[in-house]
């Protein structure tokens, strides 16, 4: 099993991105090609698999026992459907992924055949927190979802990280959130 640097959507998207019409202030200047001293921001790619992707997923969820074959098969899927969009900070000096964050495009018969945003799985991990990359990958989402062409763009997200998102234009809805869960 080939677990390589194929990046799962093209990065250009992410150094395309106009930076200037973020919402969110950062201090120190942070930006999708400059995250942070030893930092970089790029798309998912197999050979995360073995930089610590799922160590990181997992101070989010339950993450769940992947094997490299069920990881590479459904990377293979999201890279063929062209609507999966997760990023990735990596840490160049551990070889580690510290932080994540997903963006996929849903495709609707509504608003003219237009596409809706949907950011999912926001988490760094807990020895980089309070360096700004929340910030970054939520800002850096929601000017992609801007550049995609979705009409909106949407998150869930606990009561008491409201006010985080809101820093980004986020509001809450009128809609109530419901679920009919499966399993764990």
């Amino acid at each position: 099993m080939l677990l390589d640097e194929t990046p799962l959507f093209e990065p250009s998207l992410l150094q395309e991105l106009d930076w200037s019409s973020n919402m969110v202030s950062f201090s120190p200047p942070l930006s999708p090609s400059s995250p942070g001293e030893g930092l970089v921001l790029r798309p998912l790619c197999t050979a995360d698999f073995n930089r610590g992707f799922f160590k990181v997923l997992s101070q989010l969820t339950h993450a769940g026992d992947v094997t490299p074959e069920q990881f590479t098969k459904k990377f293979e899927h999201m890279k063929a459907t062209g609507d999966y969009y997760v990023v990735v900070v990596e840490d160049t000096n551990l070889g580690q992924i510290v932080a994540t964050a997903t963006l996929i495009t849903e495709h609707k018969f509504i608003h003219s055949c237009a596409k809706r945003g949907r950011v999912e799985e926001v988490v760094v991990s807990d020895v980089c927190r309070g360096k700004q990359l929340g910030k970054l990958l939520v800002s850096t989402l929601t000017l992609l979802s801007k550049k995609l062409n979705c009409y909106k763009i949407t998150l869930e997200c606990a009561t008491k990280n409201v006010t985080f998102y809101q820093k980004f234009g986020y509001t809450a809805s009128d809609e109530t959130y419901m679920q009919c869960r499966f399993s764990d």
